[in-house]
């Protein structure tokens, strides 16, 4: 099943692909949601490799996933990969400039089952594609207008 969408943002590239470098953000959001987030690697400074090991409960169950970085290809392309017992998803950032002050962002996410179970939370998932999508595109779209006032006031 996958999720797609493109926002484009009032902001030089180079801005918005250090927002999107903000790994220690997303760790304290995912917290402040409840999840238990725990960097695993032993990485300095952003790149392939980086992992995440998280906890967290969705549909009254405890589920854990490790998170790793695929690709990162500053100021174009992050690509991460999550995996957890059924599931596995791909989530991607493409980034393009448009202008000096003016980048396209577009993210997708797929998910695949990996058992049976799994097979059939994404076959209910499927059935509410409508609703779904629009939550995800709404989501990153509120995320881009957050980008561009952080850029405001950086600038």
């Amino acid at each position: 099943m996958k999720f797609s969408t493109r926002e484009d943002i009032e902001a030089p590239i180079d801005s918005v692909f250090e927002m999107l470098c903000d790994f220690e953000g997303f760790e304290r959001s995912a917290m402040r949601r409840g999840a238990e987030v725990q960097r695993v690697d032993r990485l300095t400074a952003p790149g392939v490799g980086m992992m995440w090991q998280t906890v967290f409960d969705m549909r009254g169950k405890r589920r854990e996933m490790q998170v790793e970085m695929v690709t990162f290809d500053r100021p174009n392309d992050i690509v991460v990969e999550s995996t957890s017992p059924g599931l596995v998803g791909q989530m991607s950032f493409e980034l393009m400039a448009l202008s000096r002050n003016r980048t396209r962002l577009n993210v997708a996410l797929e998910v695949k089952p990996l058992t049976l179970s799994a097979r059939l939370l994404v076959q209910s998932m499927k059935l509410a594609k409508a609703s779904l999508t629009r939550k995800y595109k709404l989501r990153i779209g509120e995320y881009a207008k957050g980008m561009e006032e952080r850029y405001v006031k950086m600038a």
